[in-house]
């Protein structure tokens, strides 16, 4: 339920319908915009009597919120959430790139990397210390070491880092670390969603490989419902009938989550094509779409890569699309 109160209403008023909300038995979200208020009810609501609310002087309207996420949901929080890390903006009129390769496999390769995407534009470094993959005869990440060799690369460029976190035993790998990844993988790991919804740190949440967008936002919800709503939505493409992709890049979801949720959306084109040649033109089609931000896979030696190499940008590459990005969003000002 949201309670939509008049403009310009006194403090010592809303305070007073605040309380007598809790003592109701819910929890009330305020939300302040430039000339109303919005108080998001978060609980059982059904013996709340909606005539009696809408009759006091300070309420102009209440309404019954239908969908099952409520933190998360636009309806409590019209105005978009804005995720700081450090510098760094994603949400609102802001836009942010997060560049890297999919696994950190060296110094050397993390190092000229980092460097790159950083001279290219890149607001943040991502890169893989766990990897979960299909094959367990697959290259697995290099765990402990691969976070120390980002921390490193942090250290040397000021990017700010984003890796995924696969299982709470590893978090206290993770305090240095600037945004948790939550992979598709996980995305309905609900017992992970509650330990990382207990930190206080931006938080990744890719789609899953098969949810849909009102399973994405719920999952949102578990984390935000621990107290962490520093959540950074990420559409990386679903499973669908077709092959010549290696997923199916759904950007109807940006303008669809836009409707649901206050949250930034940013995509990631790498791992939704699978191949470097379809990464540039979805991105620029994500930005015209209203994307907040990209992810996308750097390696400065693709044909080697131990993790996803061929849907991998050089760094060249990469460069060329920054600008080409540039210009898109110019465009759309």
């Amino acid at each position: 339920m949201i309670v939509i109160l008049k403009d310009q209403e006194k403090r010592e008023q809303i305070d007073l319908l605040v309380e007598w909300l809790g003592k109701q038995g819910v929890s009330v979200q305020a939300t302040e915009g430039a000339h109303r208020t919005i108080l998001g009810l978060i609980g059982d609501t059904s013996h709340i009597d909606i005539d009696l609310l809408r009759a006091l002087e300070i309420v102009e309207d209440v309404k019954r919120v239908q969908e099952p996420y409520k933190k998360a949901n636009r309806k409590f929080h019209p105005k978009d959430t804005v995720v700081r890390i450090g510098d760094v903006e994603i949400g609102g009129d802001s836009f942010a790139v997060i560049a890297g390769p999919c696994s950190v496999e060296s110094e050397a390769q993390l190092s000229a990397v980092a460097e790159a995407v950083k001279g290219a534009g890149a607001g943040l470094l991502r890169g893989g210390a766990f990897k979960p993959r299909t094959s367990p005869y697959a290259f697995q990440g290099l765990r402990a070491e691969g976070i120390r060799m980002l921390l490193e690369a942090k250290r040397r460029t000021g990017l700010p880092i984003v890796t995924e976190l696969m299982d709470p035993s590893q978090i206290p790998l993770f305090e240095e670390v600037d945004v948790i990844q939550i992979g598709a993988r996980n995305m309905q790991n609900f017992e992970l969603l509650k330990e990382v919804g207990a930190l206080r740190k931006p938080i990744l949440l890719k789609r899953g490989l098969s949810s849909t967008l009102q399973e994405f936002v719920m999952s949102a919800e578990y984390i935000m419902a621990g107290g962490n709503e520093q959540v950074i939505l990420c559409e990386r493409g679903i499973r669908t009938f077709e092959t010549a992709t290696r997923n199916t890049l759904d950007l109807s979801a940006i303008p669809a989550l836009r409707q649901m949720t206050h949250l930034p959306i940013i995509v990631d084109p790498s791992h939704a094509t699978g191949y470097a040649r379809f990464v540039a033109p979805m991105a620029l089609a994500a930005v015209a779409a209203g994307a907040n931000g990209l992810m996308i896979e750097v390696h400065n030696d693709p044909s080697a890569a131990l993790c996803d190499g061929p849907q991998s940008l050089p760094p060249d590459a990469f460069s060329d699309l920054m600008k080409r990005v540039n210009a898109v969003r110019s465009a759309l000002l």
